[in-house]
């Protein structure tokens, strides 16, 4: 994630607090496109409706915790005395020159129990509510920050139509690829992409539930983790507005 402003680093090369915390004051500009991927102008960004400030170390903090409250945690290993097998010595401890032995069901032997093991756990933990409401903001001013966002200003669709929305991300340019061929436009079909819409759209949601790398949420349900993993975001002009009298 780059920064409009570098942050200083000491001479030794040590990564500083202001590096994995820093505001952002100056306002962003992001383009704004038709369905056909026409430039429709740009609309400015002030970062202080994303909280002004990016914190590397809290958005990382809520990942980790969306990540942990995803795991089953049924997990289950049989220890030795949950294993089937005799718990008599497999010989005499002195007297036969071998070197002393336990039952079969030892952990140092195949088919014994496992040694500590994993048993079921829960791994699900919560941090603050307003910790997690700030971090995804700061993910999507990330966004902003990075030029991976883009506005557009109509995804309306009369019905659900897959076809339909593979052509208004295929139309959509946001660089170039050098391949062996030439160099090639790239689209959005070509990466990762989250759709945010003002509130819960069925025709866009499913058109697009089938697209690989595809994903559509309402703006009120964006979560920091969300935001992250999809590489490119996708904003309507009323879910623009949503987020932004969210962050107030």
């Amino acid at each position: 994630m780059a920064d409009s402003s570098t942050p200083s680093t000491p001479a030794n090369g040590a990564e500083t607090s202001v590096a994995r915390s820093f505001e952002v004051k100056d306002k962003i500009t992001v383009p704004v496109v038709d369905r056909a991927g026409a430039a429709k102008g740009t609309v400015e960004i002030d970062p202080a409706e994303f909280g002004g400030k990016i914190s590397k170390q809290l958005m990382h903090d809520v990942v980790q915790m969306y990540l942990a409250n995803q795991r089953a945690g049924t997990h289950h290993t049989l220890r030795r005395g949950q294993v089937a097998g005799s718990t008599k010595k497999l010989f005499r401890q002195k007297g036969t020159g071998n070197a002393r032995v336990g039952p079969k069901r030892t952990n140092k032997r195949r088919g014994g129990g496992t040694a500590k093991g994993p048993k079921p756990r829960d791994y699900e933990y919560h941090l603050p509510k307003k910790a997690v409401k700030a971090a995804t903001r700061m993910a999507v001013l990330s966004k902003f920050l990075d030029k991976e966002a883009v506005v557009i200003d109509d995804l309306t669709l009369a019905a659900p139509k897959t076809k339909e929305m593979v052509g208004v991300l295929k139309a959509i340019k946001i660089g170039k690829k050098t391949t062996e061929q030439g160099e090639r436009d790239v689209t959005l079909l070509d990466t990762t992409v989250l759709i945010g819409t003002d509130k819960l759209d069925q025709n866009v949601f499913k058109s697009a539930r089938n697209i690989e790398g595809v994903k559509v949420l309402p703006a009120a349900e964006f979560n920091c983790y969300t935001v992250l993993k999809q590489r490119r975001l996708v904003l309507t002009k009323s879910a623009l507005e949503a987020l932004r009298v969210a962050g107030k």
